[in-house]
């Protein structure tokens, strides 16, 4: 009994710092409705700057708080540098596009932590006065813990006060109800957005500034906290505060208790609540059901458009470009070139999914994961060759695409895109954990080609013809009438179901068609790669597939094509060359983000595509009927 009640305890220290980090992510996708990936980053940075002001301050219980409380300071500060040179430019952008941005701080604040403080783990000074530990129940228990477990209600009931008892916090509550309306009555959206991006950051570092003595500083930090802040704020409600703290003391709880009493999956608890709660109650706990979207006036998303011959015949060229550049080229290139290609169709699936569909993802890298692993499991247990193999891992992805895509297109927006989420986080439990039959995180090993594709150069051939063969194939699909029917529900599923289509279940298949290409891409990689791991479903890998789409312009069908280049090419000779790739690269990625707020094909096509008029006079075909 005495060693449950301390268990408990344990939970409801970590919830209190989870909820600290939550609900600044909370408040501030309540009123930006910003997807800020770099949430966790800020909280890592409220750590290391803790770490530092400790050092540089006097000793005792004075130093060690102001420095504590500097350091969200700080971090708050950054947040709002953050908002006004970055965020500001691009509002504006499609809303996901955000995360693009968030992405690549992401990767700038990782390298700037490894230059400033060094790979190695740091341990902060214990807090004075709460050095000790109480007895309960004949029990020992710290008693920092017992500080953090009323820290979490101390600070609820702050946010609470100053929501509910301020003019400043009744005009965050509206404008989580209803932005526009907020600036229709002309309050100061600008500053307004600024002042709760640095409140939310503010307690991202207070976070982590907390968790000095409790746990090493180190670089890993962002990564760790991110994906189980996502899942405190689903599962309590975008927006809500006191969902928050109540997902987080439900999360923390079961992350407490679940490793004793289902030590098996406990890599998978978490997002099995979160993909439970999400279906039954999509919008969260305490959260509320969101409206229709409403388009900003005077703008919309412009039609795809069917390019003529003089596309074709630049299609035909890349691809004879393409047969005849391996010869010469070294092997070496010929596997990033073998690369490029893979992730040019795992990119397109998503695109597919995403711009005719209107569904976006987070969790993409379920589907090549499982095409990955029915490869990988098809070569190993059956000793099948290369075309059975890919067969293979088409069969997984599509059975994981049907399964997953009929309970993720009940939702809608970001809360179906973080069932995506939890789903591609099941399977990379499964994979993880299965060991007597994935190989947990050893893998499977030896997965190579059949004799007659075995060489660099016969595999970069099939796997040019089969990336050639999907991509002509998606975008058929796109323009055939099941593309019509999708495009018509993402852009009114009222009107849609009012002509008569049946708008989820097209979705679904919209959702089955995105799965399969990802799986064949993850078919491919395995090959390529000679073995597979359950990274391949994991987060990063699915954050990258979604910075190629949204890099290249989501609003058009060649441009995560033109994203996935640009992000392999960037990422594999930055890499080379240079040990802070991150930096370099999230530098690049923020700078395109905000040169390019379409991406960069969306940019492109709007500088120098011709117009809508000018594409009916060369083909002929009726405005929505035509390409780009």
């Amino acid at each position: 009994m005495e060693f449950y009640l301390v268990q408990a305890l344990n939970g409801l220290a970590s919830a209190s710092s989870l909820f600290l980090v939550a609900s600044g992510l909370s408040i501030i996708f309540g009123v930006t409705r910003i997807v800020n990936f770099a949430h966790g980053s800020f909280y890592m940075l409220g750590a290391y700057i803790a770490y530092t002001l400790v050092q540089a301050l006097p000793a005792g219980a004075a130093g060690y708080w102001a420095a504590v409380l500097g350091a969200a300071l700080a971090v708050g500060l950054i947040g709002a540098a953050v908002e006004l040179l970055l965020l500001r430019r691009i509002y504006r952008a499609p809303e996901l596009f955000q995360l693009l941005a968030t992405f690549g701080l992401v990767l700038v604040v990782a390298d700037l932590v490894l230059m400033i403080w060094g790979p190695e783990d740091l341990l902060g000074p214990r807090a004075p006065g709460l050095r000790g530990s109480v007895m309960i129940l004949g029990e020992p228990f710290p008693t920092y813990e017992l500080f953090m477990i009323a820290l979490g209600p101390l600070v609820l009931a702050g946010l609470w006060m100053l929501f509910h008892r301020t003019r400043w916090g009744t005009l965050v509550r509206a404008a989580t109800e209803d932005r526009e309306m907020v600036g229709a009555l002309g309050v100061n959206e600008a500053w307004l957005f600024t002042s709760v991006f640095v409140l939310g950051s503010f307690l991202a570092g207070l976070g982590g500034a907390v968790q000095l003595p409790r746990e090493a500083v180190n670089h890993t930090m962002d990564l760790h906290i991110i994906a189980e802040v996502f899942v405190v704020v689903v599962v309590g409600g975008m927006g809500s505060i006191l969902g928050a703290f109540l997902a987080a003391v439900l999360i923390s709880e079961l992350n407490a208790f679940g490793i004793l009493i289902f030590p098996e999956i406990t890599l998978v608890l978490v997002f099995l609540i979160m993909a439970a709660v999400l279906i039954f109650r999509p919008w969260g706990l305490l959260g509320r059901p969101e409206g229709p979207p409403r388009a900003p006036a005077g703008e919309h998303e412009p039609p795809l458009r069917l390019l003529g011959r003089g596309f074709l015949y630049f299609c035909l060229a890349v691809l004879a470009a393409a047969a005849v550049l391996p010869h010469l080229l070294p092997t070496y290139y010929i596997r990033i070139a073998c690369e490029v290609l893979i992730s040019a169709l795992f990119a397109a699936s998503l695109g597919f999914m995403m711009t005719v569909g209107g569904m976006a993802s987070f969790g993409h890298a379920a589907y090549f994961g499982l095409g990955a692993y029915g490869a990988a499991l098809a070569v190993t247990y059956a000793q099948v060759g290369t075309g059975l193999g890919l067969a293979a891992a088409l069969g997984l992805g599509l059975a994981g695409a049907v399964l997953f895509g009929y309970f993720c297109v009940r939702l809608s927006g970001v809360y179906s895109a973080m069932l995506t989420l939890a789903f591609a986080q099941i399977v990379y439990a499964v994979l993880f954990q299965w060991y007597g039959i994935t190989g947990g995180d050893n893998g499977l090993l030896g997965i190579w080609p059949s004799d007659w594709v075995s060489s660099p150069l016969a595999y970069y051939y099939l796997t040019l013809a089969v990336v050639a063969v999907s991509l002509f194939l998606l975008r058929r699909l796109a323009f055939a009438p099941f593309g019509y029917s999708l495009r018509a529900g993402r852009d009114s599923a009222l009107r849609s179901e009012a002509i008569g289509i049946h708008v989820r279940r097209v979705r679904w298949v919209g959702f089955v068609i995105a799965g399969f290409f990802a799986a064949a891409a993850g078919g491919l990689f395995a090959f390529l790669k000679g073995s597979v791991f359950p990274d391949y479903s994991s987060i990063p890998v699915s954050v990258d597939s979604l910075v190629m789409v949204l890099l290249g312009g989501v609003q058009t069908l060649s441009g995560p094509i033109v994203g996935a280049g640009v992000y392999k090419v960037l990422e594999v000779f930055v890499n080379r060359h240079t040990e802070h790739w991150q930096l370099i690269l999230g530098c690049v990625l923020v700078g395109l983000v905000i040169l390019f707020p379409q991406g960069i094909l969306g940019y492109l096509v709007g500088r120098f595509g011709r117009s809508g008029e000018e594409w009916r006079g060369v083909d002929g075909a009726p405005a929505g009927g035509r390409a780009a």
